[in-house]
Formats: structure tokens, C-alpha cells, sequence
């Protein structure tokens, strides 16, 4: 038998692309070339936190220059990968084939970054030389394989421990895997044609014509209630930046900021650029890099703005802004000067709240000092 099964590039199924390309087999490849180190990374949800979580790749490739990456998420977060050169294969956790491979492959390092029991049992499921994270123990509860990864299990408990917190979820998740680098970005890579589907909304809404452009991203996840900034500040923010500035505004969001941004547009229909709330994943990632400057609250619109390198202004209220990296000052982060932020309740009567108590004036002036 000619073949090589153990190339990186075979795919078991079909042709591997340099034969295709080439008619090249593997007796006389100069593209044969195996892989030393197996991982698997789980990961699940939510899509937000799987995006961040793309940080420990660069740290991983460092460590294990000749590996092969296999991400387990959720099938939401499936699209986060696409063109990711650093992950060799994504399975849905919600595939019967997952289970299966995960019960039949040997994997050199099993990394799950998830306390949460249906990751944990996963990860014990898995056959796997060094296990890094957290399992299931016979009792069903959910334990730390390594000392690094106690401290995340004990925030994740404890709410007072988040709160004291002043280490970033980056620099947290390297630790638990062991890794030691500087390179710490979030991974997004965009493709000719996402690029060619921002250009052109850009050309239908004459965004070309204009010099400065400020994103707000004016929802998030509805976990929190306070995740998200005030219709009413929205409001007043538009209409500062109308008055003082000769900037275009773009909103963003999904199906349920729907509403929102269609009356924020009517503020001024001409410098007002709705971008729509029914893009996929992958366009709203694309048409992210049109704003220069990109306003949002704790949600995934923050990871991916970061990942295309915005300037971002992040608003927090019930969620840590010391778990977010700045990134040398790419992130500015915004908080209202309350005793109770980091509280991470769902639900909030508090008058005045951690958002509202964030004001329209403050937002303006620091998108003004950060435009380019």
C-alpha cells in the first residue's frame, strides 16, 4: 500500500488537496508530513466565550509547534472557526460523530476549559495521555485535573471571588493550560468573500463618502439585564455625536435589537447606517470592520471587535471588565462608580443601576479621544 495514513493531509474519505492539485501520491510526496502532537480543546458556549477562548491557540502552536488542533463546541459556535488555520478540525457537540471520535481517538493532551458537567464528562470520556482542566469524577461531580485550574473553578462558585478578581480570563486560561507566551489575541479570520460583502455594503450605503465611522453594538446576551446600555443613552450619545462631529454612525445587533436600531435610525436616516439585525455570524463579523471606533457592552460583539482589532469603548455593569484584557489600551473600559458592579444578578431594581449611571457625555468624550 502507497498510502500514508498517518499525513496530516489524507482525509481518510477523498484526496488529499496536493493530489488533487498536483496528482501527486503519497510514495513520491514532498508535502508528506505527520503530526506529533494531538490536542483536543473543549469548549462549548457560549459563543462569546468560545471566541475568547481562541486566545490559548498562538500559545498552543508555540508550545507544540507540530500538532493537530480538534475543537469540540457547540454547533452555534461552529462558524467561529471557519478559515482558522490554527484548529484542524471542529465537531459539534451535539453530532453523534463527536461522541464516537472522542470515544475512539487517542489524543496526547485533552484540554477542557469548561466546568460545566456535559464538557467535564467529555473530557473524562476522552482518551487522552495528559488531561488539563476539568472532568467527572464516578460521583458525577465536576473536579480540576491540574492545580492552575482551581482558582477558575473557585470564581466560578463564588461570586465575591469574581469580584476580587484582577487577572484577565486570557492570562486566567493560559495558566490552567499551562502556556507561557506574549501572544495572546483572539482568533478571527476573515475570508476575500466576508471582506467583498462588507465592501459592498459599504458601497451601497455610501459609507466610502464618509471619513469617520462609529459602531454601536446596542444589545447582548439576555442573561444579565444590565449587560446592556439604555435606549434613552443611546439616544442622547447619537445625538452628541450629530451635533459635534461629522461622523457616521452604524449600528449592530441581532434579531432582538431589531426594533431598537430601526427607531435609533430615525434620529437622522442619512448618517444613521442600520446594518442590519438578520446577518449571519460570519457578515456581522465583516461588516464589524467598517466602524473605526466600536462601542458595546459586555457581549460577543466585544471578543470579535477585539479579534479585528477596533478600538473598542466596553461598557460593564454586572460583569468584570477585569476579566477582559485591554490589549495595550485597544479595549477602554467604562464603569459607573457603584459598590455593587460585579454583582452578576440576572435581574436589577437598584435606582440608579450600573448602566444608567453610565452617562451619554462620558461615552462621547471617550469615543472622541479614541478616534483615529
Amino acid at each position: 500500500m502507497i498510502l500514508k495514513l498517518d499525513c496530516k493531509y489524507f482525509p481518510g474519505d477523498r484526496p488529499c488537496s496536493f493530489n488533487k492539485r498536483e496528482g501527486v501520491k503519497c510514495d513520491v510526496c514532498p508535502y508528506y508530513e505527520t503530526e506529533q502532537t494531538h490536542i483536543l480543546i473543549i469548549k462549548l458556549e457560549a459563543v462569546g466565550d468560545v471566541l475568547r477562548t481562541t486566545c490559548i491557540l498562538h500559545g498552543l502552536k508555540e508550545k507544540y509547534p507540530k500538532s493537530e488542533i480538534t475543537w469540540i463546541t457547540g454547533k452555534a459556535a461552529l462558524p467561529l472557526f471557519e478559515n482558522n488555520k490554527l484548529v484542524n478540525r471542529v465537531f459539534a457537540y451535539e453530532s453523534t460523530e463527536t461522541i464516537l471520535h472522542v470515544m475512539v481517538e487517542e489524543f496526547d493532551v485533552v484540554i477542557n476549559l469548561d466546568s460545566a458537567p456535559d464538557s467535564a464528562v467529555l473530557a473524562t470520556t476522552a482518551k487522552g495521555k495528559e488531561k488539563i482542566g476539568y472532568g467527572l469524577d464516578t460521583r458525577g461531580n465536576v473536579f480540576p485535573y491540574n492545580i492552575e485550574a482551581i482558582t477558575w473553578l473557585e470564581m466560578g462558585a463564588f461570586d465575591d471571588l469574581k469580584k476580587k478578581n484582577t487577572r484577565s480570563f486570557q492570562d486566567l486560561m493560559l495558566d490552567i493550560c499551562r502556556l507561557k507566551t506574549t501572544k495572546k489575541d483572539i482568533v478571527i479570520e476573515l475570508s476575500e468573500e466576508e471582506l467583498k460583502f462588507s465592501h459592498s455594503f459599504a458601497k451601497r450605503s455610501a459609507l466610502d463618502h464618509h471619513s469617520l465611522k462609529i459602531g454601536m453594538n446596542t444589545g447582548a446576551s439576555g442573561r444579565w439585564q444590565f449587560k446592556q446600555w439604555t435606549i434613552e443613552g443611546f439616544e442622547k450619545l447619537i445625538k452628541l455625536i450629530l451635533e459635534k462631529t461629522n461622523a457616521t454612525i452604524l449600528l449592530y445587533g441581532g434579531p432582538s435589537e431589531k426594533e431598537r436600531n430601526e427607531n435609533l435610525t430615525k434620529l437622522h436616516p442619512t448618517r444613521i447606517v442600520n446594518t442590519g439585525t438578520d446577518n449571519s455570524l460570519r457578515q456581522f463579523f465583516a461588516l464589524v470592520t467598517l466602524s473605526d471606533v466600536f462601542l458595546t457592552g459586555d457581549t460577543l460583539a466585544l471578543h470579535a471587535a477585539t479579534a479585528l482589532k477596533k478600538k473598542v469603548i466596553a461598557l460593564f455593569g454586572p460583569t468584570s471588565a477585569a476579566e477582559i484584557d485591554s490589549y495595550n489600551g485597544q479595549i477602554v473600559k467604562v464603569q459607573a462608580n457603584l459598590d455593587c458592579l460585579v454583582c452578576y444578578k440576572p435581574r436589577c431594581d437598584f435606582n440608579p443601576n450600573c448602566m444608567n449611571a453610565i452617562t451619554p457625555e462620558q461615552i462621547f468624550s471617550l469615543i472622541k479621544a479614541n478616534l483615529p
